[in-house]
This record gives structure tokens, sequence and C-alpha cells, in this order.
């Protein structure tokens, strides 16, 4: 579960990130969450992420054994707000639909597939090194090793890097 916990706060999973570009201002309400990363961890900078809304679904499978081996989270994901802490510079996206199925291992490594509009973030321990943020719109894999490394192995469609959005 550790792992599972790791894999839905960095990708902050498809239930809470899956997003896609805003046209106009967010609610004047407090954010439903706010994760917020030192520099150097997910950007360059210090970050901010505050979410608003959204509504999900995850549907998790178990063997005979009782052991959880997959879960798949569907739905249209949060209105969030990425936010330079160094400069104010924001960048909004609008939630929007998304689909992501994790395979769990024996060994405690997880098979990620995500569709649709979710955001990554990679730790410079990670494959490869981030720091790093980004939305993909389309199909991309990841693995996670049993200590919590992500390795991303494809993408297909596009991809923008929030960071440097947020550094221009």
């Amino acid at each position: 579960m550790k792992n599972l916990y790791r894999v839905k706060a960095r990708h902050l999973a498809a239930a809470v990130l899956a997003s896609g570009l805003a046209s106009a201002a967010l609610s004047a309400e407090p954010p439903d969450f706010t994760l917020e990363f030192a520099a150097g961890v997910a950007c360059d900078f210090e970050l901010q992420i505050d979410g608003y809304g959204g509504n999900v679904h995850t549907k998790e499978f178990f063997d005979n054994n009782d052991d959880h081996v997959r879960t798949i989270t569907a739905g249209k994901g949060s209105d969030l707000v990425f936010t330079n802490k160094e400069s104010g510079a924001q960048f909004a996206l609008k939630g929007k639909g998304s689909v992501t199925q994790s395979t769990y291992n024996a060994d405690n490594s997880s098979t990620n597939v995500g569709t649709g509009h979710n955001v990554l973030i990679l730790f410079p321990t990670d494959v490869p090194a981030g720091p790093s943020t980004t939305l993909y719109v389309g199909r991309f894999v990841y693995t996670v090793d049993a200590v919590g490394i992500f390795t991303l192995q494809s993408t297909s469609g596009t991809s923008t890097d929030i960071c440097a959005a947020l550094s221009d």
C-alpha cells in the first residue's frame, strides 16, 4: 500500500490531476487540496498546486489470495492552478477526462498506463531525472519500482512542460 500511495501522490493520480488547459480564471473559493514541493523536487523553484473539484471513480481488483493486483481510476480530474512560489507566476489547467490503469507486481513494483489528460511529476531520483512537472495529453506508461523510483517508459500525444511555462 505504501507504493500505491506514492504512485497516487506523484502521478497525483489521474483521480486528482487529470487536466487540460483552462481558458478562464478559476473560482475564488478555497482549493479542495494544496500540494507544495520544495525547489528542486518538482521544478527548479518551489511549486504549489491547488486543486478544485473533479469527479473520479476508482475500481480495485484483488486475486484469489486477496492481493491487490490492479487499479483503474477514471473520470474528470480537478481544475488546477500551478504557482511558482518565487515569481508568483501561475499556470491553470481545466479538469478533463482520463483513465489510469495500474498493475501491481509481487515484488511491490507497478506498471501504470495513463490515457487522456494527466500530470506526472518526476523527482531527481527518477528516470529520466527530474525535477519535472509535465502535462501529457494522449498516452504514457511508467513503472514504479519497489523503492518508489519512477521510470517513464513511453509517451505518445502531446506534452507541456509546466515548469518551463512557469519560468517564462
